[in-house]
């Protein structure tokens, strides 16, 4: 192994709405000197990010890489941001038992399934904003927000749930830089989420969250009070905050290239690939949730080393990395864009992957279709977009038909 070089840490956080906006530049320098940097993040905290297809792939799947909050290093200061135990923030053989005690709610048959429950949530939406006052809206409060908050809210048998202020919990928790109020809506959430639990178990139902309160493997193995809040956290926030901006980033792409947008329109048949190329092109994960290292790692030359640092594996870069896709900042729905790592790599692979390609896929469709003479209503590059590394996506989307 070799041994360590000296490093200049490069200020992320100085960078500020530029960055935030449009981080693939950035990105792209890094990676043409090499596979890993020493950064400051915008939450403040020093980490190291990895760029580049290969080597993000690679540490992606890596298990010397813990996701377990006990392995992070005093010294970074960082605090856990989700609640209870999940297979978020868990490391085999803990998270292979999770996943397990879920993974059959989650089958793409079972995902399938939900296609027409969809469709007709997306049109109820879809009526709704056709039918209010002008010919424009925020597309994010009109169907990006409220379609997958449904389908989850529905899947999880939470038909009582505070939209609104669970939104602006969830936002504030994965994407605020401010540290105290990232831990103040944590805490808002999980005594939330522990009510909603205990209405479930008085009142249970054939839905999801009580067949997790309920039900065991073959061997009588359930989940614990401490894992029921973990994993109802990680269904509700996961469940919506992903394909809120993957819809989003789709329109929003589509609406930028003129020509893929009329290529979709004369043949619906490329749905499927519009969102594939949405999340390599403009995925809503920048970058995943803490990993620690628990032993030193040589990655292209530097060593990163142990004792629970952290790592930041640049996905959005690894999916526009030109040695894996030609000509990766364009935007082309006929292109292959299998391989990309928008849903993770390994054992910590997105278990709701089936679930966001069908929603994207049917509110994508379903809008161009009930909309075709839709536009943007706002100058692209004035966009505000979420702050922090782990979601990606524009704050609002005004459109027009």
């Amino acid at each position: 192994m070799t041994a360590e070089p000296l490093v200049d840490t490069v200020d992320l956080a100085a960078l500020g709405e530029a960055f935030t906006r449009d981080p693939y530049p950035v990105y792209a320098e890094l990676r043409a000197l090499g596979p890993v940097h020493r950064v400051l993040i915008p939450e403040g905290t020093p980490a190291w990010l990895v760029v580049g297809y290969e080597a993000g792939r690679e540490l992606l799947a890596d298990q010397r890489l813990s996701k377990e909050w006990r392995r992070a290093s005093p010294t970074l200061g960082v605090s856990k941001v989700s609640s209870g135990t999940s297979m978020l923030s868990s490391d085999a053989p803990a998270h292979t038992r999770l996943r397990k005690l879920v993974t059959r709610e989650f089958t793409p048959r079972r995902m399938e399934q939900l296609a027409p429950r969809i469709q007709a949530l997306t049109d109820e939406l879809l009526d709704t904003m056709l039918a209010g006052p002008g010919r424009g809206t925020d597309l994010v409060e009109a169907l990006s927000f409220p379609l997958p908050m449904s389908v989850i809210c529905e899947l999880l048998g939470v038909p009582f749930l505070d939209r609104q202020a669970f939104r602006q919990w969830s936002n504030t928790a994965v994407s605020s830089l401010d540290a105290e109020e990232r831990l103040s809506a944590t805490a808002s959430m999980t005594a939330y989420i522990a009510e909603l639990i205990e209405r479930k178990r008085a009142d249970p139902g054939d839905d999801l969250m009580s067949a997790l309160i309920h039900t065991s493997d073959d061997d009588g193995d359930r989940l614990s009070g401490d894992e029921l809040i973990g994993m109802a956290w990680l269904l509700l926030v996961a469940g919506h905050e992903t394909t809120v901006n993957l819809i989003s980033n789709g329109v929003l792409a589509l609406l930028g290239h003129p020509d893929q947008l009329a290529a979709l329109r004369a043949d619906f048949g490329l749905i499927d690939n519009a969102v594939e190329e949405t999340l390599r092109y403009e995925g809503p994960v920048e970058t995943p949730t803490y990993r620690f290292t628990t032993e030193p790692l040589d990655v292209g030359g530097t060593v990163i080393p142990g004792g629970g640092e952290l790592v930041l594996v640049a996905m959005a870069d690894a999916n526009r990395d030109p040695a894996r896709y030609e000509d990766p900042d364009r935007f082309d729905i006929t292109r292959d864009a299998r391989g990309h790592v928008a849903f993770g790599h390994g054992i910590h692979y997105c278990l709701g992957a089936p679930l966001a390609r069908i929603e994207a896929r049917i509110a994508i469709r379903s809008l161009l279709e009930r909309c075709p003479e839709l536009r943007l209503d706002a100058d692209a590059a004035k966009l505000r977009w979420r702050t922090g590394m782990l979601i990606r996506g524009p704050l609002s989307l005004p459109v027009r038909w």
